[in-house]
């Protein structure tokens, strides 16, 4: 880099890319490449390079083998690095000049992002679930809400940023640089909940604040089990450049390895797409319809699928002029037509604290078991409202929105707003979700507190979808003013009185169409295989809910651990656990704390080196209250410790 900081780069190339230079296609990301994702990283670089492409992956500056120190996501030192990065490869004798970025997640972040800087050997992107709003669709808030995720991505960050170079690349530096990163890699928790409205801090790296800035094509995918499937709907309507959207029925995986299936051949469609925009060929790449999307058929409720069926459809253009709005009226406990007369009455609804406790992961990772149960437990301290069975099918693609008319009790309320399909034996299986601060209600920049008592109109937009709902099946609306740990609650227990009568369901209904069997299907997954691994102990991923009837107090554990692996390519053994908890007492509006632990280790060898970070969350109606701490160790000497203690104002969240 321009400082002198050296990034570490594992590079695959083509035989003879020296004689004969080819594109290159960059992945840019935090997740340490020698270890943490080597072995998905070598399902999918080598098989580029294998297809005439020089590959390319880099750490970010003061992650993996890196030098430097890694501070927060998306800073501005990151994307000046990575437009130096482009250029660095595009002056490479192996490289013909063209770069194309491809990532996933924070990959498909700063892909968009150093897009918008507009680099010259730039010249395509593919961005999977990824975002362009960084405040109002990312893990840190939904709508003015704060998170649950918020606490879990940020106790990832604080595990990886306490990790090590490898002594094997960076020789006896390596203990200089892991020290550097202890003392000043920071609790980027901390930073992030000093900023709970939308301000600079996220508008910096939002590009939805200049849509043009991005000036190559971009190909958009996500998954509907995925956090981030609205951004693909809302970059197709407002980005200027030659784009397509990809969404399947995955988690936060590449959708060559998507769960749930089925997986696609997606690194062949990649390929489609780079020998469109890297290499000029003329093939059929762009005459694809600008949206493929997996229509989900019902299926029972359940926390883990291996396989959603469905079926893919096809939109020319987004939004599509053939997905109309249906409209539903409520009345109490029921969904009626429009037009129908709706009695001019009010509901009371006061939900349990704990009204989300199998709502599952705001962004699956995994599919199993993190998706949503059974939702006949929720819709207990929910209204609900039910259209009669459905005498015919009923497909929708695309943003549902509930318009409310409702009045709090309290400045500073919140409503959660559930889709669901009810089968003819009653189960309830999850569509879709929104969530509304209602303080944001008009501005995320600019909120402002209820008037306790008066009457407002309020839009609720939920999570974009594509499902079909059977004949005989009812589709019911639940409304909650609690989404626990979801959401973190409102900071005192708080009522609404709805009007039903005067709020409205909007549905958008997309009729079937002869074109979608004439869609070019995918083909089957493929992938380079990747190095020997072998397992040495068995990890575990477990969600429990747990209710403690003596103590009133009822908490979420989640166990993900991965066990420990050897990983032949760099003779390194590596070992990850991460525990969360997620607990409330009865109604007790202080008591919601989220407390993680993660343990991390590396070996080889006479040289190993583990740590353990811990993050603990609390309220009360004034504060969030952090404690975090900080542990690692060099074989069985600690090496380095440090705690932290915060006190962070709550402002209407």
């Amino acid at each position: 880099m321009a400082d002198g900081t050296r990034l570490a780069a594992r590079i695959w190339l083509p035989e003879d890319a020296t004689g004969h230079p080819v594109p290159a296609i960059l992945e840019y990301i935090p997740y340490r490449k020698r270890d943490s994702i080597r072995l998905r990283d070598e399902t999918m670089h080598p098989y580029f390079a294998g297809h005439g492409y020089a590959a390319v992956r880099v750490d970010l500056r003061g992650s993996g083998d890196s030098e430097g120190l890694l501070r927060d996501e998306y800073l501005e030192q990151e994307l000046d690095d990575g437009v130096a990065v482009i250029e660095w490869i595009a002056a490479q004798d192996w490289c013909d000049g063209s770069v194309g970025m491809i990532g996933i997640s924070w990959g498909g972040f700063n892909g968009l992002q150093i897009a918008a800087l507009q680099p010259e050997a730039l010249k395509a992107v593919v961005s999977v679930a990824s975002s362009d709003d960084r405040y109002a669709d990312d893990v840190h808030h939904m709508r003015g809400c704060l998170l649950g995720d918020n606490l879990s991505w940020a106790s990832t960050m604080f595990a990886y940023n306490s990790l090590p170079p490898d002594p094997a690349t960076v020789g006896t530096r390596w203990r200089d640089m892991w020290l550097q990163r202890l003392e000043y890699s920071g609790l980027w928790l901390d930073e992030w909940m000093r900023h709970q409205h939308r301000d600079a801090y996220w508008r910096h790296g939002s590009i939805c604040e200049d849509y043009a800035a991005v000036r190559c094509p971009v190909m958009l995918v996500s998954g509907w089990a995925d956090g981030y499937s609205n951004a693909v709907f809302r970059m197709l309507a407002n980005l200027q450049v030659p784009r397509l959207g990809l969404v399947g029925p995955w988690s936060h995986k590449y959708p060559h390895i998507g769960i749930p299936g089925p997986a696609i051949g997606f690194l062949q469609e990649a390929l489609r797409w780079w020998d469109h925009w890297l290499k000029g060929i003329d093939n059929d790449v762009m005459d694809a319809p600008m949206l493929r999307a997996w229509l989900q058929e019902s299926v029972p409720p359940t926390t883990r699928y291996q396989e959603r069926p469905g079926r893919w459809v096809g939109e020319q253009s987004w939004p599509s002029p053939r997905i109309q709005p249906l409209t539903l009226r409520l009345a109490p406990h029921r969904l009626l037509g429009a037009d129908a007369e709706a009695p001019q009455t009010s509901q009371y609804l006061h939900s349990p604290l704990g009204l989300g406790l199998f709502a599952g992961k705001w962004c699956s990772y995994a599919a199993a078991p993190d998706l949503p149960h059974d939702q006949r437990q929720e819709d207990g301290g929910a209204l609900t409202y039910d259209t009669a069975p459905l005498a015919e099918p009923l497909e929708i693609l695309g943003r549902p929105t509930l318009t409310l008319e409702l009045a709090a009790d309290r400045p500073v309320a919140m409503v959660a707003v559930r889709l669901s399909d009810i089968a003819p034996d009653n189960k309830a299986t999850r569509v879709t979700f929104g969530l509304l601060n209602l303080t944001h209600r008009e501005s995320s920049s600019a909120p402002t507190p209820l008037e306790p008592g008066k009457r407002y109109r309020v839009e609720v937009a939920l999570n974009e979808i594509g499902y079909a709902f059977p004949r005989g099946h009812r589709v019911r609306i639940a409304v909650s003013t609690s989404y626990w740990p979801m959401a973190w609650p409102a900071p005192e227990s708080v009522g609404l009185t709805l009007y039903p009568g005067s709020s409205l369901l909007s549905l958008p209904v997309r009729p079937p169409a002869a074109d979608d069997a004439e869609l070019r299907p995918f083909e089957p997954a493929e992938g380079a295989a990747p190095s020997a691994s072998r397992m040495l102990t068995p990890g575990q991923h477990t969600w429990r809910v747990i209710r403690d009837l003596e103590t009133d107090v009822s908490t979420l554990e989640v166990i993900n651990d991965n066990g420990t692996r050897h990983l032949a390519g760099p003779a390194l053994t590596d070992s990850v656990k991460a525990l969360e908890w997620y607990s409330y007492r009865g109604d007790e509006f202080d008591s919601p704390r989220g407390e993680t632990l993660w343990e991390r280790a590396l070996a080889r060898g006479d040289w190993s080196v583990r740590t353990r970070t811990r993050t603990v969350l609390t309220c009360d109606s004034e504060c969030f209250y952090l404690r975090a701490e900080l542990d690692a160790w060099e074989g069985d000497q600690r090496v380095y410790s440090r705690n932290w203690d915060s006190c962070i104002r709550r402002n209407l969240v």
